[in-house]
């Protein structure tokens, strides 16, 4: 049996459904999806799901509440939640010169990658392939899916650069 772990970017999930009006999705089980992509002879050894927490701004309450109550929802379905932070960033407009605060998502996309290396790396290998569907909502760039060999594991991966679209890693 393939064993596969699936990886999630709770940010760009959101922002993505948020952006295509499918907010009937902002409750997606993401284990169960990932359960649904599995193919014959697959089994889900485990679904990781990378966000950031809220920051209270203090009009946000109910937002923040939504959140936790989605990650706890998750993790009573296995769901293995991992955590950035938001960045806090002053704007500029170019035209008018007016400023804001904002926020930006931040280790996100990092720790991605290291829970993804450290699953392909760890001794007691726990998976034969580890799944990664990406729909960036922050750039206009296709989604991909990738494939991490665990069996491949001491072979050279190659650089991020190389990695476009939806191909193997060897």
């Amino acid at each position: 049996m393939l064993r596969v772990i699936a990886y999630v970017d709770g940010f760009n999930l959101y922002f993505g459904l948020k952006q295509a009006y499918l907010k009937r999705y902002f409750w997606l089980d993401v284990a169960a999806l990932a359960r649904s992509l599995l193919k014959p002879g697959q089994r889900l050894e485990s679904t990781h799901f990378f966000t950031a927490r809220i920051r209270d701004n203090g009009h946000n309450a109910a937002d923040q509440k939504r959140q936790n109550d989605y990650l706890e929802a998750l993790a009573l379905h296995g769901v293995q939640c991992q955590f950035g932070h938001y960045l806090q960033q002053n704007r500029v407009c170019r035209s008018c010169k007016a400023t804001w605060l904002d926020y930006e998502e931040k280790m996100t996309d990092v720790n991605i990658a290291i829970q993804l290396l450290t699953d392909a790396f760890d001794d007691i290998v726990r998976c034969s392939s580890g799944h990664l569907r990406r729909q960036r909502s922050d750039h206009a760039d296709p989604a991909c899916a990738r494939t991490l060999s665990c069996q491949e594991r001491h072979r050279r991966i190659p650089a991020a650069s190389s990695l476009q679209g939806t191909q193997k890693i060897r």
